[in-house]
């Protein structure tokens, strides 16, 4: 059996094979390869250290650190049947996320999904070997799971899976911990992303942020992980987890990729995808590196606390520190919260009324309805919030825009509209004001046109929608002048190259 990890090819079946749900990303083996990669080389020639693999889903994470062990303890065990027998009994471990995924992950590690049967490369006492998974059950609290967020009505159908990761659940990783009675040295893995939707396709609940922190607390030498990058500056629930991330010092490497598809082809993950290299003993500066159309910028050294979010691209930082260095106010002073005049005049308000219907006292309504901006009238009794903006020129900047710098050059936003006293919107925009007048809203418009402002704002925004907070490094000016780029190019020094970066990144208006 040794043959399956001696020869030089094999077809591959772990390189085509499709993602069984949303929280399953399926790793092609070059994917798992360049993450692997990030390990130092000492690793590959140690035969006391534990691996483990806590949401296994294809087995191609042990697989392919098996096949690196065969050839790093070469010297140390020659024998091949020995060194196998060695690496899978002893070094290499993995949590299935599901039965059926468990039976995939044995047959790619085993080659076979008995790992007792006489198939398998090693033969076990039972029919798990070093894969294991046990079914486990969620804490339903009001009908949601208090440890991964789960909807019960989502999740408890017969005759289906419950989608309870056993490494992030108490009662699973307890057994599994004193099952398999293993201290693990590196901790590897592409774990799920996060739990679906629930009936209303609402309340979606990161799950990889889970496993990042359950493999801290058992303290390996390494964690090497494939993640969502969308924690690196936004994600509901992840300020902490994201803290965490830039504040602990151990993440020595980081490699993104704003655009998932050059990773994995086959699915879409707003965000952007990275994987990174945790090393508890050798605190230090984090080597990142951006993939974006195929073209590779780093590896840079740098702090990753510098900011409380993460600048992704390093050829950012320059013309931040210029803009920051005025010690400016900041836009997001000027920017409403989501729901600006209130929740009743939600995206889906059908309370309106039309031209044919308006009543003397309404307020214009400025929403999208079917993908199309429209106007309507609404009685003013339905605004709860910021009744001070109502008769004040304002600007209208829709909250929904490109998704996170995926594809360059990036819009960032959609149009503005430049709103007039006695109007509102729906929670389609964002409100910024109030104004003194039209030419200063106006002036507000031309500034948040320009690819400087929208640039400042793509380093904060790394999803499709956008936030007061998003705008919180690009400066206040005064309103008193159609802005334009070369303007704003001059005023803060940026040079040739960096004007030429900026337009690089982002579309014209």
């Amino acid at each position: 059996m040794t043959n399956t990890y001696s020869s030089e090819y094999q077809p591959d079946v772990l390189e085509v094979i499709s993602n069984l749900s949303n929280d399953a990303v399926f790793t092609p083996p070059k994917v798992v390869n360049a993450l692997l990669d990030l390990l130092p080389e000492k690793v590959w020639a140690d035969p006391k250290l534990k691996w483990l693999d806590p949401g296994s889903k294809t087995g191609v994470f042990p697989r392919e650190v098996t096949k690196r062990l065969m050839e790093g303890l070469q010297t140390l065990i020659p024998d091949e049947q020995s060194r196998l027998e060695h690496i899978l009994r002893e070094m290499v471990y993995a949590v299935a996320t599901e039965e059926v995924t468990g039976l995939m992950s044995r047959r790619s590690l085993y080659c076979s999904k008995d790992a007792s049967g006489e198939f398998s490369a090693v033969k076990f006492q039972n029919k798990t070997g070093n894969v294991w998974h046990e079914r486990t059950e969620h804490d339903f609290v009001g009908g949601r799971c208090s440890v991964c967020q789960g909807a019960k009505e989502q999740l408890e159908i017969p005759g289906r899976d419950n989608k309870a990761y056993p490494f992030i659940h108490p009662s699973g990783n307890a057994r599994f911990l004193k099952e398999t009675n293993v201290k693990f040295d590196v901790i590897i893995g592409n774990p799920p992303y996060q739990m679906d939707t629930d009936a209303e396709g609402k309340n979606v609940s990161s799950l990889y942020d889970l496993f990042v922190d359950h493999a801290m607390k058992l303290n390996p030498q390494y964690i090497a992980m494939i993640i969502p990058s969308r924690w690196m500056a936004g994600g509901r629930g992840l300020d902490e987890f994201r803290d965490m991330m830039l504040t602990n010092g151990k993440i020595r490497a980081l490699v993104d990729y704003p655009d998932a598809g050059e990773l994995f082809p086959s699915v879409e993950i707003k965000g952007g995808v990275c994987y990174f290299l945790w090393d508890r003993d050798n605190p230090g500066a984090c080597e990142t590196t951006t993939h974006r159309n195929n073209d590779v910028y780093g590896p840079v050294s740098r702090k990753l606390d510098e900011f409380e979010i993460f600048v992704r691209d390093s050829r950012a930082l320059p013309i931040l520190h210029k803009v920051l260095s005025k010690n400016e106010s900041s836009f997001a002073e000027i920017v409403s919260t989501r729901d600006a005049f209130g929740p009743v005049l939600s995206s889906n308000f059908n309370g309106y009324r039309k031209n044919d219907n308006q009543k003397p006292g309404d307020l214009k309504l400025h929403m999208v309805v079917g993908g199309t901006r429209v106007e309507k009238w609404v009685d003013p009794e339905t605004v709860t919030r910021n009744h001070q903006l109502i008769n004040k020129w304002k600007l209208l900047v829709p909250k929904a825009g490109s998704d996170g710098g995926q594809k360059i050059p990036d819009v960032v936003l959609g149009q503005p509209i430049v709103a007039k006293p006695g109007s509102v919107c729906s929670p389609t925009y964002l409100v910024v004001g109030p104004f003194a007048n039209k030419a200063q809203t106006e002036s507000a418009e031309s500034y948040i046109r320009t690819r400087f402002t929208r640039f400042l704002l793509s380093l904060r925004k790394i999803s499709q929608n956008s936030t007061g907070k998003n705008y919180q490094w690009v400066p206040q000016q005064e309103w008193d002048r159609t802005w334009t780029d070369t303007e704003l190019f001059e005023k803060y020094g940026l040079t040739k190259a960096e004007q030429q970066y900026i337009e690089m990144m982002i579309k014209e208006m």
